[in-house]
Formats: C-alpha cells, structure tokens, sequence
C-alpha cells in the first residue's frame, strides 16, 4: 500500500499457434479483463472529447486492440501488456492510514526490448525504473504472432484523493441523462391522465345515472346504450372456464407483486448496492419464496368464490406451476452454459439449494396461506347469478377478444418503453443500473395503467353484453409481456453484436423469463381492477 512500482515485470511467455489463435479470437470479440481491488471494479478512465463533460468509467480493460502500422493496410492484432494502475486512496488525517477509493488503469501494448539473454535479473530497455524510463504510449506495440514473445509488465502509481470511502461508488453510479428517464415518466402519466379520465367518465356515468333514476331529459337512444352491462348482471359473476388455472395465476401474481414492491422500497431506500454483488438477485429470491404465504392465500380465496372444495390441490398447483416452468427454462440454459464450459453455470450445489428454498419454504408457505383463505367465509357476488347463461349477441370486429387483448397491452408497455430500454442495456452491456427512484416511478405508473386500461376495454366489453371477463381482464394487461418479448427481440438485432447460437439462445432464454414474470404481474394487477369495478357497478344496481 502507498509503495509505487514502476516497470514490475510479471512474466515473459511465448505463445505457440493455438494460445495465439486463443488470443486473436478473444481480442477480435473485444472481451475485457476485470479485476477487482478492495471489492471496487477495475475501470479505464474515457476522457470525453468535448470540454466540461465528466470523464465515462468503462469496467475492465480490451485484452487487446485492432489496428494497422503507418502505410499498411492489413489489420493487425495487439496485445495489452502493459498496465499502468492508479490506485486513489483517502488518508485519514489523525491516525495516517488510508483507504482505497479508485482503481484506474491505462493499458499500453508495447513490444519490450531487453539487451542479452533473458535472466532474472534483465532490465528491459523500453522500460526502467532506474533510469525512469517508463511507457507512456504505444508507438511500439506488440504483435499477437505464434513463437513470438511477450513480456508482461505493470506500474502501480498512489494518487491521494477528497473523495470519502463513503462514497467511493458515486463514479460508477454517475447518471449520464437525466433528462431522458424525466422525458419518458412525463410520457407515461400523460397515458396515465387519459386513461384516468376515461375511467372517471365511465365511473361517472354508471353509478350517477342510477342515482337520478333515468331523469326525464335522456332521449331514447341513451337509455338503449344503458342498459348493455346492466342486461348481463345475472351472468357477469359465472365462474368462467379453467377457473382454477386462473387462481393459480392470479396467486402467482400476487406473489410476484409483492417480492418486486418490497424489492423495489429496499433499493430506493439504499440497502441494494451494487457493491454487494448478487445482493439484488437473493433479495428477489429470498423474497419470492417468502412470498408464498400470500400467494396461496389469493388463489385459495378466489377458488373458494368459483365454490371449489379441493384447496390442496390448488395450492399444490399455485406452489409449483410458475416456478417449475421458470427452473425448468433456466435448467436448460444452465445446461447449455455448462456445456460451454463457461464460469458463468450456477454450480450443482446452487441449483440444489434453490430446489430446497423452493420445495422446504415456499411450497410449505403456499399451503399455510392456502388453509387460511379457504378457512375464510367465500366472498360473496354483488348480484344472483341465472341457472341458465345467457347467449352471447354477435360482437363488432374491434370487440373480438384477441383483438382488444392486443390492443391493451399497448398501453402499459408504452409506459414502461423507455426505462426497459436502460434496463436492457445494464443487463446486456455490462452497466451498471442504479436508478431505482425513477424505476419505482415508473412501476407505480405500470400498475396504475394495466389497472385503467382494463377497467375501459372491461366497460366496453360489458356494455356490449359480453360477460365473459375473468380470463379477458387477466390477458389485457398481460398481453403486455408480449410486446415485452417482441420489443426484447428487436433491441437483440439491432443494439447486440451476438453471433454465437448458445448466447443467442441465453438471451432468449432469459429474455422469456422475464416477459413470462411480467406476464403474470400485469395480468394480475389488470384482473384485480377489473374484480374491483365489476362488483363495485353490480352492487349499485337496483334489480328489479
């Protein structure tokens, strides 16, 4: 600590053909060493060409760089073998020790020259610390050739600096601009107003006109279009179709509502730095499965309402279908990691510790919430519901249920786009991403939307005599994971570089996981909203 080193030579290797072809390969795809020191990421400092702007940190250093000598016109490929580190420390006045606050380096390639036969002891030409000749370009840079030799070389320089170990990620975190996250959340609530508006006028116009009874100033045509939902009342509240795949989704949902808003408060208020490394991926899981407990209860709930009498069964589904597909997918692309022989595979012991988590904690919790719920008296229906459904008039063509289910998942999409984009970017170029207060913003807008959107298209549905809502109101929303993927592959073709078949196949592997996660939070969020208007307008209605 605080002892330069000018010119250490680490090692002299010579490469044989297949190292060699190693290396081209591994430049050529612009791979980068990362080191850490002091559990701060190594990082090269990028001074912006315009004057003013801050200096941009990019992790880890280029292997090496492409290039061609003066005059020629075939490319070359050159190694970094020199690495000049800049370690900054903060001295603490009283007591004279330091900490570690920075960790710069710039890589130099430089073909070493040394005079004799190679010992122990030879002192390079290029590069001496007696006659303080150190590199501080690379003019003479060194060739990737097989049989050719490469010297190894590093200096350390201590820089003392103002900035506080406190606050010693503050470079890293640095956010470039602002202005677009402001630009995309002002977007978002101008659908937000919209949709309000319309949920407000639709409110408005259902609950008031009961209340003034059919006054006598409303022409005939008024009370025509009135009476759509009112028609259906004794068929909005049949328990639709697969209704117990939809508890155990909307369970699943409620479930993933929760670990992302406890996730979400956790990282405003801090505790998620990324200097914890991994700390935000086992929050989530620990989270998850803690969660458990209020996905039975949801699905149990609602199972009871649809008057199911098997609440095992149920939880047994809510406690293993959404996780089972999820393992099985990352099973498949751990499969595939590992046949790459990368060290990136989550190791044996890991995968075993999730399957415990899973089957030892969450499942149990499902099945304790699970009894609660259905030891709970059933909700009961605003209004009776006909032995007999009733039939279904012929629908517009922009009714048709696969259309308006596209057609709302437009909507919440749009509002998250922009902060996707940057997500996206953290994950898959290697930023970091730290911006939670806008993330948590723009999750509440989420929320707000799917819940809107639904309670519109759900309206116009209703009011068209079409009662079958249950699964109608969960897609709408949840179509909006579909733009998600969608949206997932065009950021693949036009931002990645990704030509191999297993990272293309990671990508979108990870890719449908997540759209698959948001599919399920969305819908439940847009079935929630829609369970709330249904029976609030139902229960106003006076039958005659």
């Amino acid at each position: 600590m605080r002892e330069p080193q000018m010119c250490s030579v680490l090692c002299r290797i010579t490469l044989d053909a297949k190292a060699a072809k190693q290396f081209q390969e591994k430049i050529d795809d612009e791979y980068r060493v990362n080191m850490i020191l002091d559990n701060l990421p190594l990082v090269v400092p990028i001074r912006r060409l315009d004057q003013g702007s801050p200096t941009v940190y990019q992790l880890g250093y280029h292997v090496g760089l492409k290039g061609q000598y003066t005059g020629s016109k075939e490319e070359k490929i050159f190694i970094h073998n020199h690495l000049a580190f800049t370690v900054k420390y903060h001295r603490d006045p009283q007591t004279d020790s330091a900490r570690i606050v920075g960790f710069e380096v710039k890589p130099y390639s430089i073909k070493h020259e040394y005079e004799g036969k190679w010992s122990e002891n030879t002192r390079l030409t290029t590069c001496d610390p007696h006659t303080k000749h150190t590199v501080v370009n690379s003019n003479t840079p060194q060739e990737v050739e097989a049989n050719k030799e490469i010297i190894f070389t590093y200096d350390v320089e201590y820089q003392e600096s103002d900035v506080k170990w406190a606050s010693r990620w503050d470079a890293y975190l640095l956010m470039s601009d602002d202005q677009i996250h402001w630009f995309s959340i002002v977007n978002s609530l101008m659908i937000v107003l919209f949709l309000s508006g319309m949920v407000a006028m639709i409110m408005l116009r259902t609950l008031y006109r009961d209340i003034s009874k059919y006054n006598e100033l409303e022409t005939q045509e008024e009370a025509q279009e009135e009476t759509g939902w009112k028609l259906v009342h004794g068929d909005v509240f049949r328990p639709p179709s697969n209704s117990d795949l939809l508890c155990v989704y909307v369970g699943t949902g409620i479930q993933f509502l929760g670990m992302v808003l406890v996730t979400m408060i956790f990282a405003v208020f801090g505790f998620l730095s990324p200097s914890n490394r991994g700390g935000l991926m086992t929050a989530m899981l620990l989270l998850w499965v803690f969660m458990g407990i209020f996905a039975g209860y949801a699905s149990s709930r609602l199972y009871k309402m649809f008057k199911g009498t098997e609440w095992k069964k149920i939880s047994l589904k809510t406690a293993c279908l959404f996780p089972g597909i999820v393992f099985a997918i990352f099973f498949v692309l751990n499969a595939l990691i590992w046949g790459q022989k990368s060290s990136g595979a989550v190791p044996f012991g890991t995968m075993f510790a999730l399957v415990v988590m899973w089957f030892g904690i969450s499942v149990p919790l499902v099945f304790v919430g699970g009894y609660i719920g259905f030891k709970k008296p059933a909700i009961e229906d605003p209004v009776k519901t006909n032995k007999i459904p009733r039939q279904i008039p012929e629908q517009a063509w922009y009714m048709n249920p696969i259309f308006s289910i596209l057609i709302g998942g437009i909507l919440p999409f749009g509002a998250v786009f922009i902060e996707l984009f940057f997500i996206l970017t953290s994950i898959w170029l290697n930023q970091f991403y730290y911006i939670f207060g806008f993330l948590f913003l723009v999750f509440i807008i989420l929320l707000i939307t799917c819940a809107e959107i639904t309670i519109v298209l759900c309206y116009f549905q209703l009011c068209s005599e079409d009662y079958l809502w249950w699964w109608r109101s969960y897609l709408t929303s949840g179509s909006s994971a579909l733009y998600l993927f969608l949206y997932a592959t065009f950021y693949f073709f036009t931002k990645l570089e990704i030509t191999k078949l297993v990272s293309g196949m990671l990508y979108f592997g990870y890719m449908l996981i997540a759209s698959y996660a948001f599919f399920v939070l969305t819908g439940t969020i847009g079935f929630y909203a829609c369970f709330w208007f249904t029976r609030l307008i139902y229960s106003s209605v006076k039958i005659d």
